[in-house]
């Protein structure tokens, strides 16, 4: 599939919308191989958290989350780097509403200090990690 299309693919798209991914792993192999070649692909699926990533973009798909007091998410997620896609299929256009969405997107984001991509500002978040002490109040 061609990049402009992925990419407009991906300005349609929602936190919250289920989709699937086809794209080529990267490889790791032996100079000699048993003939199947460099490409390794893969189809994953999972809620669309958005697009990430400073110096490289990835399509980040959430594929569990578990959820915590206080609507937070622990999240198993994929993270397939925007130039080695090959397809995009939307399945479910919010899949998570858009409120449940936006706890999601709050909880990947927590880990670290990134900036989502994404036309929506109300999912433009960027948030920061706080330890906590035993009482639940801040260090």
């Amino acid at each position: 599939m061609e990049q402009k299309t992925v990419k407009k693919q991906l300005r349609s798209l929602n936190p919250g919308d289920l989709v699937s991914v086809e794209w080529c792993d990267a490889s790791v192999g032996k100079s000699i191989s048993n003939g199947s070649g460099i490409d390794v692909p893969v189809k994953s699926w999972g809620i669309y958290i958005g697009v990430l990533g400073t110096k490289v973009k990835h399509i980040v798909l959430a594929q569990n989350s578990f959820r915590y007091a206080d609507g937070l998410f622990d999240l198993d997620y994929t993270a397939i780097p925007l130039s080695w896609r090959v397809a995009l299929t939307l399945f479910v256009k919010e899949h998570i509403e858009r409120e449940g969405a936006g706890w999601v997107v709050k909880s990947f984001l927590m880990g670290g200090n990134h900036a989502l991509s994404h036309r929506s500002k109300s999912f433009q978040l960027r948030v920061f990690q706080q330890r906590l002490s035993v009482d639940g109040r801040p260090d």
